[in-house]
């Protein structure tokens, strides 16, 4: 398949904007899926939404190392509890910042053969799974930033010195 263009936060509006609901899922759309995961992997991200590659539709791609998870027209049950940690995105690239969000979601979706799923994670699924939703309402996770965006190299290199 293909990588596509990954859009930056700042450079491209399309990343502020409501993505409009799949109605019927074209040949387009699945070859758009098959793309997202080939620029998701390639990118070593964990989620790539449909407006990150300019297509403002409500679809999502999450891998968090448990295998692949398509969303489409996806919608938020339920949430609870509560985790702090970094977040970064590949829209804003070499950026990262705290951002609070809860550690636990269901979120009810289609998948790619357009049947309805139930999703619910913990901990990284729950944080993919809010981060991604978000953007396809136009929201970046830059707005949740709790203080400041650091360079990913300056905290690679507090963790490097914090394990000597």
């Amino acid at each position: 398949m293909a990588v596509l263009d990954i859009r930056e936060y700042g450079k491209d509006d399309v990343l502020l904007k409501t993505c409009k609901p799949v109605k019927e899922l074209t040949p387009k759309l699945k070859t758009l899926i098959e793309d997202m995961y080939d620029t998701m992997y390639d990118a070593d991200g964990v989620g790539l939404a449909a407006p990150q590659v300019g297509v403002l539709r409500r679809i999502c791609v999450i891998d968090i190392g448990e295998g692949p998870v398509t969303l489409i027209n996806p919608v938020v049950l339920e949430t609870s509890g509560e985790q702090t940690g970094n977040e970064g995105c590949l829209s804003v690239p070499g950026k990262t910042g705290v951002v609070t969000r809860p550690n636990y979601a269901k979120v009810k979706a289609l998948n790619e053969d357009m049947e309805e799923i139930i999703v619910e994670g913990e901990e990284l699924m729950a944080r993919a799974l809010l981060h991604e939703i978000d953007h396809l309402d136009g929201h970046i996770y830059t707005e949740k930033v709790e203080g400041e965006l650091y360079d990913v190299e300056d905290l690679l290199e507090e963790v490097e010195e914090d394990e000597e």
